[in-house]
Parts: C-alpha cells; structure tokens; sequence
C-alpha cells in the first residue's frame, strides 16, 4: 500500500471544501425559504445538505476524471496516474464507499449509484453486491451480481498498484459471496457458483459454469 502524497490531499480536500459550500448554500437558499416547515426547518435543511453533499461530490468527482482520466493498467510511482489515482481514492474513502458498502441503499438506486460512478450496466442489469472502482467494470443485460458478490478491479499488492478492466456478458449470474477479480471477462450465459473466487485474469465462456476457490470450469 503506496502512502498518499501531500499534493493529493491538498487537491482532494480543496474539492471536497467546494462540495461542502455548495451542498450547504443550496440547502439553505433552497429548502430553507421553503414556507411552511416551522421547526422542522433544520431537519429539512440538514437532510437535503447530506443529500447535496453526494450529489455533487459525484458532480465534481466525474468533472475530475473527465479532466484527469485514470486508465487501466500499472501505475508507475510518482506518476501523473499515482496523484489522479489517489485523489480518486480519496472520494471513496471519505464519500463514495459509505454509499457502495452501507447495505441500505435499494438495489435500484444502487444501479443509479453505480451508473452515476462511471459503471457500464446494461439493461435490467442488477448488483446486491459490491462493485469496486465502478468505472471499470462493464457488464450486459439482464444480469445479476448475487447477494454481497465483490467485482474487484484493482490490484494492491505490496507496492504493485492498478487497475484492469471487469467486463461481464448478457444474462449472466454472479452467485452470492462470489469474488470476481481484475481483469476477468465472463462470457453471455454463464453462472459463477455461490462463494466462489474467479482469480485475475480469467477467460470464461459463453454458458460455462465456473465454481470452487479458485473458480474452475465446471460445466
């Protein structure tokens, strides 16, 4: 684990300063001149800058990578990719994985969440799980992440940092406490078995069954 820099802090922080102005002065000019709340209008105001606060910390966090794109593959230290990448880091640590982990969230408003985070989710595609790292994760139509199923697109390993892309087919299903690591790509059709771990790099086919730790083909 790569220690974060200064410079990314002190970048991470003046953006999260600006989500913070703008989620509180919109609640307060918005809800707060709204007749009629008596004293509920503290609650009112407070609830709808929580709210903000998300709204645009994904706002600003899109803006960022659209202006500093992170890409897949090894981040070199002391690489322009390392600062994007820590900045990036830093909005889920102190925002994002609040939401991806709390487990409270619907499983419909998660699919907005994800989608709003850079995931590519086809239609009537569906997670009860965790997606890491959103942005490099594609999956099809008519597809299911099972109950607590981890999609991990980032390698940490000692000093070795980076990201590879998860992409994953139509109808396919991902069995509850699975784990699907970076680089996997799983084919239309196929089942990943409950508890198991598809490890780095894996190919599965079209309508294949795969399952056991490490996942093994099994049909």
């Amino acid at each position: 684990m790569r220690k974060i820099r200064p410079t990314s802090i002190v970048v991470f922080l003046s953006m999260l300063t600006l989500v913070l102005l703008l989620a509180v002065l919109s609640a307060y000019c918005g809800v707060g001149n709204i007749p009629g709340l008596g004293d509920f209008r503290g609650v009112a105001v407070s609830a709808a800058a929580v709210l903000l606060v998300y709204l645009y910390g994904l706002l600003v966090f899109r803006i960022f990578l659209w202006a500093q794109p992170l890409h897949d593959g090894n981040i070199e230290f002391g690489s322009r990719q390392e600062f994007i990448y820590q900045v990036y880091v830093l909005f889920y640590l102190i925002l994002f994985n609040s939401l991806i982990r709390g487990g409270i969230i619907p499983i419909p408003i998660m699919r907005m969440i994800y989608l709003a985070l850079g995931a590519r989710l086809g239609a009537n595609t569906y997670s009860s799980g965790i997606i890491y790292d959103p942005s490099f994760v594609t999956i099809g139509a008519n597809s299911v992440v099972g109950e607590t199923a981890l999609l991990v697109p980032h390698v940490i390993e000692g000093d070795t940092l980076g990201h590879y892309f998860i992409t994953i087919g139509d109808h396919v299903t991902i069995g509850a406490h699975a784990v699907v690591l970076s680089g996997v790509t799983i084919g239309d059709n196929a089942i990943v078995a409950a508890n198991s771990l598809v490890a780095k790099g894996t190919r599965i086919g079209s309508g294949e069954v795969w399952g056991g730790s490490p996942a093994r083909r099994l049909k």
